[in-house]
């Protein structure tokens, strides 16, 4: 995730700084633009849909909050 959003977005001198529950928005790292750019990237990357109800701060607001949406969507792919 951190090598995707460093590749992508700017996150500063040192990308291993930015704390994994800052607000990515708050941070100026990532717009709206942005995050269209990061649902593409999970979807292909991780073989998930997000959903347009899906889309909000607790999903995808920071790297953990992410981590966390992309763990959840994928075990329940699994469990289908």
């Amino acid at each position: 995730m951190r090598r995707f959003l460093a590749t992508n977005f700017f996150l500063g001198d040192d990308p291993g700084s930015l704390s994994g529950d800052a607000s990515l928005v708050e941070a100026g790292i990532i717009d709206s633009t942005g995050i269209l750019e990061l649902i593409g990237w999970l979807e292909d990357t991780y073989g998930i849909q997000v959903a347009d109800s899906e889309l909000l701060p607790e999903n995808l607001e920071s790297i953990e909050n992410i981590v966390r949406f992309v763990e959840q969507k994928r075990s329940a792919r699994g469990a289908a």
